[in-house]
């Protein structure tokens, strides 16, 4: 079993930066995949951002402005969030799949409040 537990949300300007960072409990090796979610009201769930051991992915709307990374001796993932937008105000979840996920699983953070006021 694993457990993450999410910190780092808030209320922050238009332009402000946040980090969030996830800690994940258990057995996490560096091939498995650790990511952000992120759903905003009346929308549905999207990835913001994942990495493994050799790859980062980001989507389009954070390209350039969201950076995530991880720290494999601490089975931490973090996501520093720069340039922040109104529209980037959502609850961002942190997300693990251990590989094969349907032998190992796919884990969820509680989720951490993103406000981003204009």
């Amino acid at each position: 079993q694993v457990q993450l537990v999410e910190s780092g949300g808030g209320l922050v300007q238009a332009g402000g930066s946040l980090r969030l960072s996830c800690a994940a409990s258990g057995s996490i090796f560096s091939m498995d995949v650790m990511g952000w979610y992120r759903q905003a009201p009346g929308k549905q769930r999207e990835l913001v951002a994942s990495i493994t051991s050799n790859s980062r992915n980001y989507a389009d709307s954070v390209k350039g402005r969201f950076t995530i990374s991880r720290d494999n001796a601490k089975n931490t993932v973090y996501l520093q969030m720069n340039s922040l937008k109104p529209e980037d105000t959502a609850v961002y979840y942190c997300n693990v799949k251990r590989l094969p996920v349907g032998v190992r699983g796919e884990y969820w953070g509680q989720g951490t409040q993103v406000t981003v006021s204009s």
